[in-house]
Protein backbone atom coordinates (compact mmCIF):
# COMPACT_ATOMS: atom_id res chain seq x y z
CA UNK A 1 0.00 0.00 0.00
CA UNK A 2 1.70 2.94 -1.33
CA UNK A 3 1.69 6.09 1.28
CA UNK A 4 -1.01 8.70 -0.52
CA UNK A 5 -0.81 11.09 1.92
CA UNK A 6 3.04 11.40 1.80
CA UNK A 7 2.25 11.74 -2.07
CA UNK A 8 0.12 14.31 -1.90
CA UNK A 9 2.31 16.00 0.61
CA UNK A 10 5.52 16.38 -1.21
CA UNK A 11 3.80 17.58 -3.77
CA UNK A 12 2.09 20.23 -2.23
CA UNK A 13 -1.51 19.19 -3.09
CA UNK A 14 -2.81 19.26 0.84
CA UNK A 15 -4.46 22.26 2.52
CA UNK A 16 -6.15 20.45 5.23
CA UNK A 17 -6.16 17.10 7.24
CA UNK A 18 -8.00 15.65 9.65
CA UNK A 19 -5.85 13.45 12.10
CA UNK A 20 -5.28 10.23 11.72
CA UNK A 21 -5.99 10.26 8.11
CA UNK A 22 -2.57 8.81 7.32
CA UNK A 23 -2.76 6.16 9.46
CA UNK A 24 -6.37 5.24 8.25
CA UNK A 25 -5.40 5.07 4.66
CA UNK A 26 -2.15 2.73 5.22
CA UNK A 27 -4.08 0.04 7.57
CA UNK A 28 -6.23 -1.45 3.97
CA UNK A 29 -7.95 -0.23 0.99
CA UNK A 30 -9.83 2.44 1.15
CA UNK A 31 -12.65 4.51 -1.03
CA UNK A 32 -12.86 7.86 -1.01
CA UNK A 33 -14.94 10.37 -3.53
CA UNK A 34 -15.12 13.67 -4.62
CA UNK A 35 -17.52 15.69 -6.11
CA UNK A 36 -17.50 17.57 -9.61
CA UNK A 37 -20.00 20.59 -10.25
CA UNK A 38 -22.23 19.27 -13.57
CA UNK A 39 -23.14 22.96 -14.51
CA UNK A 40 -21.25 22.21 -17.52
CA UNK A 41 -20.11 19.10 -19.79
CA UNK A 42 -16.90 19.53 -19.98
CA UNK A 43 -14.69 19.79 -17.52
CA UNK A 44 -11.81 23.04 -16.75
CA UNK A 45 -8.22 22.82 -15.99
CA UNK A 46 -9.65 24.19 -12.59
CA UNK A 47 -11.11 20.59 -11.83
CA UNK A 48 -8.10 19.21 -12.43
CA UNK A 49 -6.45 19.09 -8.97
CA UNK A 50 -9.54 17.18 -7.81
CA UNK A 51 -9.00 14.32 -11.00
CA UNK A 52 -5.26 13.74 -9.83
CA UNK A 53 -5.50 13.61 -6.18
CA UNK A 54 -8.52 10.87 -7.29
CA UNK A 55 -5.76 9.57 -10.02
CA UNK A 56 -3.17 9.24 -7.07
CA UNK A 57 -5.77 7.55 -4.57
CA UNK A 58 -6.25 4.98 -6.96
CA UNK A 59 -2.54 4.62 -8.15
CA UNK A 60 -2.07 4.10 -4.43
CA UNK A 61 -4.06 1.21 -3.77
CA UNK A 62 -7.26 2.36 -3.15
CA UNK A 63 -10.57 2.77 -4.91
CA UNK A 64 -11.80 6.33 -6.10
CA UNK A 65 -15.53 7.30 -6.59
CA UNK A 66 -16.61 10.75 -8.59
CA UNK A 67 -19.78 12.33 -7.86
CA UNK A 68 -21.58 13.97 -9.84
CA UNK A 69 -23.48 16.29 -8.11
CA UNK A 70 -27.04 16.03 -9.80
CA UNK A 71 -28.98 16.64 -7.21
CA UNK A 72 -26.35 19.58 -5.61
CA UNK A 73 -26.46 21.07 -9.19
CA UNK A 74 -29.79 21.78 -8.40
CA UNK A 75 -29.88 23.75 -5.91
CA UNK A 76 -26.01 26.00 -5.84
CA UNK A 77 -23.04 25.69 -3.73
CA UNK A 78 -22.70 29.03 -2.14
CA UNK A 79 -19.28 28.29 -1.08
CA UNK A 80 -16.97 31.02 -2.55
CA UNK A 81 -20.01 32.48 -4.85
CA UNK A 82 -21.49 35.77 -4.12
CA UNK A 83 -24.74 34.66 -6.18
CA UNK A 84 -27.30 32.30 -6.32
CA UNK A 85 -26.59 29.95 -9.96
CA UNK A 86 -28.92 28.99 -12.12
CA UNK A 87 -30.68 25.76 -11.44
CA UNK A 88 -30.26 22.72 -14.10
CA UNK A 89 -32.64 20.30 -15.79
CA UNK A 90 -32.26 16.74 -15.37
CA UNK A 91 -31.93 16.01 -19.31
CA UNK A 92 -28.72 18.81 -19.02
CA UNK A 93 -27.45 17.15 -16.08
CA UNK A 94 -27.78 13.57 -17.40
CA UNK A 95 -25.97 14.73 -20.48
CA UNK A 96 -23.23 16.52 -18.61
CA UNK A 97 -22.79 13.56 -16.52
CA UNK A 98 -21.61 11.47 -19.87
CA UNK A 99 -19.70 14.07 -20.89
CA UNK A 100 -17.47 14.25 -17.48
CA UNK A 101 -17.45 10.81 -17.36
CA UNK A 102 -15.66 10.27 -20.90
CA UNK A 103 -13.38 13.25 -19.72
CA UNK A 104 -12.47 11.31 -16.28
CA UNK A 105 -11.87 7.94 -17.75
CA UNK A 106 -8.58 9.63 -19.67
CA UNK A 107 -7.68 9.83 -15.99
CA UNK A 108 -9.13 6.94 -14.08
CA UNK A 109 -9.66 3.31 -14.44
CA UNK A 110 -13.03 2.75 -14.69
CA UNK A 111 -13.43 -0.67 -16.23
CA UNK A 112 -10.95 -2.92 -15.20
CA UNK A 113 -11.97 -5.87 -12.96
CA UNK A 114 -9.04 -4.86 -10.23
CA UNK A 115 -10.89 -3.89 -6.50
CA UNK A 116 -9.89 -0.45 -6.76
CA UNK A 117 -11.60 0.75 -10.20
CA UNK A 118 -13.02 4.09 -9.64
CA UNK A 119 -16.69 4.42 -9.84
CA UNK A 120 -18.63 7.20 -10.78
CA UNK A 121 -21.84 7.98 -9.08
CA UNK A 122 -24.93 10.87 -9.22
CA UNK A 123 -26.09 12.49 -5.49
CA UNK A 124 -29.58 12.84 -7.52
CA UNK A 125 -29.67 8.54 -7.94
CA UNK A 126 -30.25 8.56 -3.99
CA UNK A 127 -31.66 12.10 -3.34
CA UNK A 128 -34.58 12.13 -6.09
CA UNK A 129 -37.28 10.10 -4.14
CA UNK A 130 -36.20 11.25 -0.78
CA UNK A 131 -39.23 13.76 0.15
CA UNK A 132 -38.55 17.15 1.83
CA UNK A 133 -40.53 15.89 5.35
CA UNK A 134 -38.33 13.14 5.38
CA UNK A 135 -35.00 14.49 4.53
CA UNK A 136 -35.62 17.49 7.41
CA UNK A 137 -37.22 14.05 9.92
CA UNK A 138 -34.18 12.22 9.21
CA UNK A 139 -31.37 13.98 8.18
CA UNK A 140 -32.13 17.89 9.25
CA UNK A 141 -33.03 17.04 12.66
CA UNK A 142 -29.24 15.97 13.55
CA UNK A 143 -27.82 19.07 12.48
CA UNK A 144 -27.97 22.82 14.13
CA UNK A 145 -28.64 25.68 12.49
CA UNK A 146 -25.62 26.70 15.00
CA UNK A 147 -23.49 24.54 13.63
CA UNK A 148 -23.91 25.63 9.89
CA UNK A 149 -24.00 29.02 10.39
CA UNK A 150 -20.55 28.60 11.78
CA UNK A 151 -19.45 27.53 8.44
CA UNK A 152 -17.16 29.98 6.62
CA UNK A 153 -19.06 29.54 3.32
CA UNK A 154 -22.12 30.87 5.44
CA UNK A 155 -20.55 33.64 6.75
CA UNK A 156 -18.69 34.96 4.43
CA UNK A 157 -22.24 35.18 2.23
CA UNK A 158 -23.91 36.75 4.62
CA UNK A 159 -21.31 39.20 5.70
CA UNK A 160 -20.82 39.98 2.30
CA UNK A 161 -21.70 43.20 0.98
CA UNK A 162 -22.27 42.36 -2.78
CA UNK A 163 -24.59 39.60 -1.81
CA UNK A 164 -27.86 39.49 -1.56
CA UNK A 165 -28.43 37.11 1.14
CA UNK A 166 -28.29 33.43 0.92
CA UNK A 167 -31.77 31.21 0.07
CA UNK A 168 -32.84 28.63 2.14
CA UNK A 169 -32.19 26.44 -0.76
CA UNK A 170 -28.87 27.32 -0.62
CA UNK A 171 -28.76 26.99 3.12
CA UNK A 172 -29.30 23.24 3.05
CA UNK A 173 -26.61 22.71 0.37
CA UNK A 174 -24.48 21.44 3.29
CA UNK A 175 -27.02 18.85 4.88
CA UNK A 176 -27.41 17.51 0.86
CA UNK A 177 -23.74 16.96 0.51
CA UNK A 178 -23.44 15.62 3.50
CA UNK A 179 -25.91 12.85 3.26
CA UNK A 180 -23.96 12.19 0.28
CA UNK A 181 -21.55 11.46 2.49
CA UNK A 182 -23.52 9.50 5.10
CA UNK A 183 -24.83 7.39 1.95
CA UNK A 184 -21.49 6.39 0.67
CA UNK A 185 -20.20 5.49 3.66
CA UNK A 186 -23.18 3.38 4.27
CA UNK A 187 -23.78 2.17 0.92
CA UNK A 188 -20.03 1.68 -0.28
CA UNK A 189 -17.70 1.95 2.64
CA UNK A 190 -16.50 5.20 1.75
CA UNK A 191 -14.58 6.59 4.78
CA UNK A 192 -12.87 9.47 2.78
CA UNK A 193 -13.97 12.88 0.85
CA UNK A 194 -11.57 15.23 -0.57
CA UNK A 195 -11.98 18.48 -2.23
CA UNK A 196 -11.07 21.65 -2.68
CA UNK A 197 -10.34 24.02 0.43
CA UNK A 198 -14.17 25.80 0.08
CA UNK A 199 -14.80 22.47 1.05
CA UNK A 200 -13.84 21.77 4.33
CA UNK A 201 -17.09 23.22 5.99
CA UNK A 202 -19.50 20.88 4.11
CA UNK A 203 -17.06 18.14 4.09
CA UNK A 204 -16.66 18.31 7.70
CA UNK A 205 -20.43 18.51 8.39
CA UNK A 206 -20.65 14.95 6.36
CA UNK A 207 -18.14 13.64 8.68
CA UNK A 208 -20.46 14.92 11.82
CA UNK A 209 -23.51 13.42 10.25
CA UNK A 210 -21.63 9.81 9.78
CA UNK A 211 -20.73 10.34 13.61
CA UNK A 212 -24.18 11.22 14.67
CA UNK A 213 -26.41 9.13 12.70
CA UNK A 214 -24.09 5.91 11.53
CA UNK A 215 -21.92 5.48 14.59
CA UNK A 216 -18.68 5.58 12.76
CA UNK A 217 -15.97 7.20 11.84
CA UNK A 218 -14.75 9.52 8.41
CA UNK A 219 -12.15 11.66 7.40
CA UNK A 220 -11.97 14.92 5.07
CA UNK A 221 -9.00 15.79 3.24
CA UNK A 222 -8.74 19.33 0.87
CA UNK A 223 -6.47 20.85 -1.32
CA UNK A 224 -5.09 24.60 -1.48
CA UNK A 225 -6.85 26.53 -4.10
CA UNK A 226 -4.15 26.92 -6.73
CA UNK A 227 -2.79 30.41 -7.71
CA UNK A 228 -0.51 32.10 -10.33
CA UNK A 229 2.80 33.92 -9.20
CA UNK A 230 1.46 37.39 -10.78
CA UNK A 231 -1.94 37.21 -9.01
CA UNK A 232 -4.12 36.32 -12.43
CA UNK A 233 -6.88 33.59 -12.07
CA UNK A 234 -5.72 30.08 -12.73
CA UNK A 235 -7.07 28.53 -15.50
CA UNK A 236 -8.53 31.74 -17.41
CA UNK A 237 -7.24 33.30 -20.14
CA UNK A 238 -9.15 36.28 -21.94
CA UNK A 239 -11.35 34.00 -23.90
CA UNK A 240 -12.12 32.43 -20.66
CA UNK A 241 -11.44 28.72 -19.28
CA UNK A 242 -9.30 26.45 -20.38
CA UNK A 243 -11.41 23.15 -21.03
CA UNK A 244 -11.15 19.82 -21.64
CA UNK A 245 -13.02 19.81 -24.28
CA UNK A 246 -11.35 20.11 -27.42
CA UNK A 247 -14.29 21.94 -28.88
CA UNK A 248 -14.26 24.81 -26.13
CA UNK A 249 -10.61 24.03 -25.85
CA UNK A 250 -8.10 23.17 -28.84
CA UNK A 251 -5.04 20.90 -27.51
CA UNK A 252 -2.93 23.69 -29.45
CA UNK A 253 -4.18 26.37 -27.16
CA UNK A 254 -4.66 24.09 -23.89
CA UNK A 255 -1.33 22.67 -24.93
CA UNK A 256 0.22 26.91 -25.25
CA UNK A 257 -1.15 27.51 -21.71
CA UNK A 258 0.87 25.28 -19.95
CA UNK A 259 3.87 26.12 -22.37
CA UNK A 260 3.37 29.90 -21.59
CA UNK A 261 3.02 29.26 -17.40
CA UNK A 262 6.11 31.35 -15.81
CA UNK A 263 9.02 29.82 -14.20
CA UNK A 264 7.73 30.36 -10.49
CA UNK A 265 4.31 28.00 -11.29
CA UNK A 266 6.41 25.71 -13.49
CA UNK A 267 7.89 24.65 -10.50
CA UNK A 268 5.14 24.05 -8.63
CA UNK A 269 2.44 22.99 -11.41
CA UNK A 270 4.80 20.14 -12.51
CA UNK A 271 4.53 18.81 -8.72
CA UNK A 272 0.38 19.46 -9.13
CA UNK A 273 -0.22 18.36 -12.63
CA UNK A 274 1.91 15.60 -13.92
CA UNK A 275 3.04 12.07 -12.57
CA UNK A 276 6.62 12.14 -12.17
CA UNK A 277 8.57 11.10 -9.69
CA UNK A 278 9.78 12.95 -6.85
CA UNK A 279 14.02 12.42 -8.20
CA UNK A 280 12.84 13.29 -12.39
CA UNK A 281 11.05 16.69 -10.96
CA UNK A 282 13.74 17.90 -8.94
CA UNK A 283 16.55 16.89 -11.36
CA UNK A 284 13.68 19.14 -14.14
CA UNK A 285 14.22 21.98 -11.57
CA UNK A 286 18.10 21.78 -11.46
CA UNK A 287 18.30 21.65 -15.27
CA UNK A 288 15.62 24.38 -15.56
CA UNK A 289 17.53 26.80 -13.19
CA UNK A 290 20.92 26.29 -14.87
CA UNK A 291 19.57 26.97 -18.40
CA UNK A 292 16.04 28.65 -17.49
CA UNK A 293 16.04 29.98 -21.16
CA UNK A 294 15.50 26.99 -22.50
CA UNK A 295 12.06 26.26 -20.10
CA UNK A 296 12.58 22.68 -19.37
CA UNK A 297 9.95 22.78 -17.08
CA UNK A 298 7.57 24.21 -19.20
CA UNK A 299 8.27 21.84 -21.75
CA UNK A 300 7.63 19.08 -20.12
CA UNK A 301 4.96 19.86 -17.63
CA UNK A 302 3.05 20.87 -21.35
CA UNK A 303 3.58 17.60 -22.69
CA UNK A 304 2.67 15.38 -19.99
CA UNK A 305 -0.51 17.10 -19.16
CA UNK A 306 -1.55 17.93 -23.25
CA UNK A 307 -1.07 13.90 -23.58
CA UNK A 308 -3.42 13.10 -20.79
CA UNK A 309 -5.98 15.79 -21.15
CA UNK A 310 -6.08 15.03 -25.02
CA UNK A 311 -3.33 12.16 -26.60
CA UNK A 312 0.25 11.38 -27.59
CA UNK A 313 -1.36 12.36 -31.08
CA UNK A 314 -2.67 15.59 -30.56
CA UNK A 315 0.10 16.31 -28.49
CA UNK A 316 2.36 16.30 -31.59
CA UNK A 317 -0.13 18.48 -33.44
CA UNK A 318 -0.45 20.92 -31.50
CA UNK A 319 3.57 20.98 -31.17
CA UNK A 320 3.99 21.10 -34.87
CA UNK A 321 1.43 23.96 -34.78
CA UNK A 322 4.05 25.65 -32.28
CA UNK A 323 7.02 25.03 -34.09
CA UNK A 324 5.18 26.90 -37.32
CA UNK A 325 4.91 29.74 -35.23
CA UNK A 326 8.56 29.55 -33.73
CA UNK A 327 10.39 27.14 -35.73
CA UNK A 328 11.61 25.36 -38.46
CA UNK A 329 8.81 23.78 -39.88
CA UNK A 330 7.74 22.64 -43.53
CA UNK A 331 5.37 23.49 -45.87
CA UNK A 332 3.36 20.12 -45.00
CA UNK A 333 3.19 20.87 -41.81
CA UNK A 334 1.31 24.10 -42.26
CA UNK A 335 -0.38 22.08 -44.88
CA UNK A 336 -1.97 19.46 -41.78
CA UNK A 337 -3.21 21.76 -39.68
CA UNK A 338 -7.16 22.54 -39.96
CA UNK A 339 -8.47 25.76 -40.41
CA UNK A 340 -9.62 26.46 -36.38
CA UNK A 341 -5.94 26.00 -35.19
CA UNK A 342 -4.47 27.51 -38.21
CA UNK A 343 -6.35 30.41 -36.90
CA UNK A 344 -5.61 30.27 -33.46
CA UNK A 345 -1.91 29.73 -34.14
CA UNK A 346 -1.58 33.01 -36.35
CA UNK A 347 -4.56 34.94 -34.01
CA UNK A 348 -3.07 38.39 -33.76
CA UNK A 349 -0.98 38.58 -37.20
CA UNK A 350 -1.79 40.93 -39.77
CA UNK A 351 -4.57 39.90 -42.10
CA UNK A 352 -6.57 41.04 -45.07
CA UNK A 353 -8.83 39.68 -48.04
CA UNK A 354 -8.37 39.34 -51.35
CA UNK A 355 -10.65 37.76 -54.09
CA UNK A 356 -10.03 35.05 -55.62
CA UNK A 357 -10.51 37.04 -59.04
CA UNK A 358 -7.88 38.88 -57.99
CA UNK A 359 -5.51 35.69 -57.06
CA UNK A 360 -6.05 34.35 -60.60
CA UNK A 361 -5.04 38.23 -62.28
CA UNK A 362 -2.06 38.90 -60.23
CA UNK A 363 1.07 39.22 -62.21
CA UNK A 364 3.55 37.83 -59.61
CA UNK A 365 4.56 37.19 -56.09
CA UNK A 366 5.65 41.13 -55.78
CA UNK A 367 2.62 42.08 -56.93
CA UNK A 368 0.73 39.99 -54.63
CA UNK A 369 3.01 41.26 -51.88
CA UNK A 370 2.38 44.85 -52.51
CA UNK A 371 -0.65 46.15 -54.34
CA UNK A 372 -3.18 43.70 -54.44
CA UNK A 373 -2.62 43.09 -50.70
CA UNK A 374 -3.10 46.75 -50.11
CA UNK A 375 0.54 46.80 -48.94
CA UNK A 376 -0.10 44.93 -45.92
CA UNK A 377 2.94 42.86 -46.29
CA UNK A 378 5.18 45.63 -48.25
CA UNK A 379 4.74 48.83 -48.83
CA UNK A 380 6.71 49.00 -52.18
CA UNK A 381 7.10 46.37 -55.00
CA UNK A 382 10.74 47.71 -54.74
CA UNK A 383 10.77 46.84 -51.10
CA UNK A 384 9.72 43.48 -52.26
CA UNK A 385 11.81 42.93 -54.43
CA UNK A 386 14.50 43.91 -52.77
CA UNK A 387 14.20 41.20 -49.75
CA UNK A 388 12.79 38.10 -52.44
CA UNK A 389 16.16 38.39 -53.50
CA UNK A 390 17.34 38.56 -50.38
CA UNK A 391 15.84 35.35 -49.63
CA UNK A 392 13.96 36.60 -46.99
CA UNK A 393 10.20 36.21 -48.37
CA UNK A 394 8.19 32.78 -48.07
CA UNK A 395 4.72 31.70 -48.66
CA UNK A 396 3.19 28.87 -47.09
CA UNK A 397 6.84 28.20 -45.43
CA UNK A 398 8.16 27.97 -49.70
CA UNK A 399 10.86 30.07 -50.16
CA UNK A 400 9.86 32.77 -52.90
CA UNK A 401 13.12 32.16 -55.07
CA UNK A 402 12.56 35.36 -57.85
CA UNK A 403 10.61 38.54 -57.16
CA UNK A 404 8.64 37.57 -60.87
CA UNK A 405 7.74 34.21 -59.55
CA UNK A 406 3.93 33.21 -60.76
CA UNK A 407 1.45 32.95 -57.82
CA UNK A 408 0.57 29.17 -57.73
CA UNK A 409 0.99 28.32 -54.11
CA UNK A 410 -1.80 25.76 -53.15
CA UNK A 411 -4.51 27.83 -50.31
CA UNK A 412 -4.10 26.37 -46.94
CA UNK A 413 -7.50 24.85 -46.48
CA UNK A 414 -8.60 25.89 -49.88
CA UNK A 415 -8.93 29.50 -48.52
CA UNK A 416 -5.42 30.84 -46.90
CA UNK A 417 -2.02 31.96 -48.03
CA UNK A 418 0.38 33.11 -45.34
CA UNK A 419 3.31 35.46 -46.16
CA UNK A 420 6.43 35.53 -44.17
CA UNK A 421 9.14 38.30 -44.03
CA UNK A 422 12.03 37.42 -42.57
CA UNK A 423 11.59 35.28 -39.45
CA UNK A 424 9.20 36.56 -36.91
CA UNK A 425 6.91 38.43 -39.04
CA UNK A 426 3.49 36.74 -40.67
CA UNK A 427 0.85 37.79 -42.36
CA UNK A 428 -2.17 36.16 -43.14
CA UNK A 429 -3.95 36.58 -46.70
CA UNK A 430 -8.03 35.21 -46.63
CA UNK A 431 -8.85 34.71 -50.18
CA UNK A 432 -12.88 34.56 -50.23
Amino acid sequence: MKDFVAELKWRGMIQDIMPETDQHLMEEMRAAYMGIDPTADSLHIGHLVGVMMLKHFQECGHKPYALIGGATGMIGDPSGKSAERNLLDEETLRHNQNSIKEQLSRFLEFDSDAPNAAKLVNNYDWMKEFSFLDFIRDVGKHITVNYMMAKDSVKKRLSSESSDGMSFTEFTYQLVQGYDFLHLYRESKCTLQMGGSDQWGNITTGTELIRRIGSGKAYALTCPLITKADGTKFGKTEGGNIWLDAERTSPYQFYQYWLNTSDEDAEKYIKIFTFLQKEEIEALITEHKEAPHQRALQNKLADEITTMAHSAEELGKAKKASAILFGNSTTEDLAELDERTLLQVFEGVPQTEITKVQLEETANVTDLLSDVTNSIVFSSKGEARRMIKGGGVSINKQKVGNADDEVNFDLLQGKYLLAQKGKKNYYLISVV
